[in-house]
Formats: structure tokens, sequence, C-alpha cells
């Protein structure tokens, strides 16, 4: 098959000409009647963006069997974030390979010492909750765990993450990571539970869940020229959009599941203080 090039596209390069050139999600559509997604992206500048994936030969596969290419405007970037992760999840695209919607969203929690894996929509987002970390799976949350204990030398057997060797009991022999220098020896006395304990909570603290900072529901208001956007919160997750304050309300209810993209999206930005925010 020869390598694609833009005098493969001029049908698409024509559409990308179209495109507004503002923030934005942008879909490819493929298939029997254009109903196949490809693939969804996002930008602050659509028409640019959509033109550089034309000219990247890298995604050749998807160029041919796009048919269609579709743009949503957003007032800013973050709503361009949350719309381009809530469309992945709803269509589930071809060429998307991350993104997807995960039912059981996972957190470690730390209590006297100990870490537990828990659900963290169970939990909430509350200040006592004591959360670390938001996983798509039990795998994927002990798998960072074991490269956290790797770096800062924790005993997974004295958290309570693995189970002891054979029938001993936690101080009396060293677990197997400590024999393999992974571990500074809590499990065998070699280190203090207190020394240990105070590590861990060092360790974990960059992982740390914020709580949700305001007292219920917001609008994130975002303007873009003409365009004005009201994207709904709640305790991390996003209800979607809206025009206005009238808007707005309606979409409080119902509470949809923690979402981690949605955490990961706006944490920062709300924590910063920096945005518009209504109470609602």
């Amino acid at each position: 098959m020869a390598p694609w090039s833009m005098a493969d596209s001029t049908h698409l390069k024509a559409q990308a000409q179209t495109l507004p050139q503002c923030p934005g999600v942008y879909l490819f559509w493929g298939g029997e009647g254009d109903k196949l997604p490809l693939y969804i992206g996002k930008s602050i500048h659509i028409r640019q963006r959509v033109l550089d994936h034309l000219r990247a030969p890298a995604e050749a596969a998807m160029l041919r069997q796009t048919q269609r290419i579709e743009a949503r405007p957003t007032a800013g970037e973050i709503g361009a974030l949350l719309l381009e992760s809530t469309l992945i999840k709803h269509h589930q695209p071809l060429y998307n390979k991350r993104l997807r919607y995960s039912r059981q969203l996972c957190s470690w929690r730390l209590s006297q010492g100990q870490l537990q894996l828990v659900q963290a929509e169970a939990m909430g987002f509350t200040p006592c909750a004591e959360l670390f970390g938001l996983y798509r799976s039990a795998h994927a949350a002990k798998e960072a765990m074991a490269t956290l204990a790797d770096t800062h030398m924790l005993c997974l057997t004295v958290l309570g993450v693995e189970k002891p060797m054979g029938s001993t009991t936690i101080g009396s022999k060293p677990c197997f990571r400590h024999m393999v220098k992974r571990c500074a020896g809590a499990c065998c006395g070699k280190e203090s539970l207190q020394a240990h304990a105070q590590r861990t909570a060092q360790a974990l603290e960059d992982w740390r869940l914020h709580a949700w900072p305001y007292a219920g529901p917001v609008a994130l208001v975002e303007r873009w020229d003409a365009l004005q956007q009201w994207h709904v919160l709640d305790n991390w997750c996003y209800l979607g959009s809206a025009s206005g304050h009238a808007e707005a309300t309606a979409l409080l209810y119902p509470m949809p599941t923690y979402d981690v993209d949605s955490y990961k999206i706006l944490v920062r930005p709300l924590m910063l203080g920096q945005l518009e925010v209504v109470p609602l």
C-alpha cells in the first residue's frame, strides 16, 4: 500500500479549512453513513490541530478510513478536556487508546500505618478519607504501590499489602523484598514501625486525593468570544455544560460515578483558585 500523503486527503483538507480556530473537540468519522467514530481529540485551536493530523504519516490508517470531520467548539481548554473525556467514554473510538470508562475506581486508604485498597466511590473525597492515588483497577493500584515501595524502601508486608512469608509474624523475619534490598527492614526490626509509618506518610503525600473544596455543587464558567459555558461540577464529578445559571441547575442530578479523568482535569485549576466559579 502506498504511503499516505496530503494529496490523498484533498476532501479532508477542504473540510478542515472550514473548521473553527477556537478551543473544542474534533471527531473523525468513517464507516457506513459516516457513523463509525474513529478518533476524538481536543485542542485550543481546532482547525490547526486537525490539519496537523492530516500531515502525520503515522495516522495514515485512520485517515484512509475518515470520511467526515466534525468540530464541537467550547469556551475554553477545560471545557474541551471535559467534553473530550465524555465523548471518548461514550463513543469508544477505534483509534483512542486512553480515557476508557472505568466502572470501579479504587484508591489506597492509610489507617494506623497500614494500607487498604478501597473503592473510591464508596469512600468519597472527604477530608477524613485519607485516600491516596486513583486507579482504574486493583492491579494498576498494586503495581503503582510496588514501584513506590521500591523507590522509598518501604515494607509491603508491614503495610498489609503483602502477606508475611510462611507462618511468620511481622517483626520476626525479613520479608522477601528485604532480602533483595528493596525494603529497609521494618519487617524484621531493622527500622522502627514508627519511623516506617512516618516515611510511608511522606512518600504517599504526592498521591493524596484532594477533598472537594466547596460546600456543594458549583459551575466553572469559561468564555470565548460570544460563547459562554457553565461546566457543572460536584465532588469532582462533571455533570455537563450549560449556557447559564438556569440551565446549569437543571444538570445537578443524577450524580454520576467518580471518574479518574475528570478529577485529573479539574484538581489543579480548581485548587489554584484562579477560575470563575459560581455556587449552585
